[in-house]
């Protein structure tokens, strides 16, 4: 089976938000090659596609390596997801789709049964599959890409939130997802801003984990297929 740029992108983008490929490491296109058993075609068109993310940036004399955001930068996705997410939830009530209500439904049920009864591990993923369909019911594929692209950079850049707000989050969705059913698009952008204006309290107390700091030095780190090497700091 071919496997295309686009899965490519995926797989890298994955490895470098769960730190497999850590900030400032030099991403070559050989050690990729070998990684997810392609050639360097779909290899090279993965890495322009990441550089206008903003997960990669490419150096002279160092290629391609991960990006390293300063803490303003950091700092600067809360505030865009502050704005932007209302308004993809305001959009939702007036837009969504009966099928896109079910799943919303039956993600926030999931995700409280979760969260009530300890089991962890799977909310990262119902949350990522909760606010990929809300970003979708707005009806604006521009703007559920970029509050999806929005959602994967805060997740590499900052630590999850603590798992004792897993309830109060997951009773916060559900309350979302009411006002979306009831197409009360001013109740569900209100309940949408004290949602973010929350979790951002939260993020906004942690150090960006993958921000920039001139005093740490990249860390040398062994993959299945080749050592992870630092680039050269900008």
């Amino acid at each position: 089976m071919r496997i295309s740029a686009h899965m490519v992108c995926s797989a890298v983008r994955d490895d470098i938000v769960s730190g497999v490929f850590p900030p400032g490491a030099r991403l070559t296109e050989e050690l990729l090659a070998r990684r997810y058993g392609v050639s360097r075609v779909p290899v090279r068109e993965a890495l322009r596609t990441l550089e206008s993310e903003g997960f990669v940036v490419s150096r002279r004399h160092a290629g391609a390596c991960v990006a390293q955001p300063t803490e303003q930068e950091a700092a600067d996705l809360l505030d865009i997801r502050a704005l932007l997410e209302p308004l993809g939830t305001a959009r939702a009530a007036r837009r969504r789709t009966e099928a896109q209500l079910r799943v919303l439904r039956g993600l926030v049920r999931l995700g409280l049964q979760r969260a009530e009864s300890g089991r962890l591990s799977d909310l990262g993923a119902l949350e990522d599959w909760y606010h990929e369909t809300l970003a979708r019911a707005s009806g604006s594929p521009s703007l559920a890409s970029l509050l999806t692209q929005l959602r994967r950079k805060i997740n590499w850049v900052y630590a999850a939130e603590p798992p004792l707000r897993a309830v109060a989050v997951w009773r916060e969705h559900g309350a979302v997802v009411d006002a979306v059913a009831r197409g009360d698009a001013e109740r569900a952008r209100a309940l949408a801003s004290e949602h973010v204006e929350r979790s951002v309290a939260v993020r906004r107390e942690q150090r960006p984990v993958a921000a920039r700091d001139g005093r740490r030095k990249v860390p040398v780190r062994r993959t299945k297929h080749a050592v992870n090497t630092p680039c050269d700091n900008p």
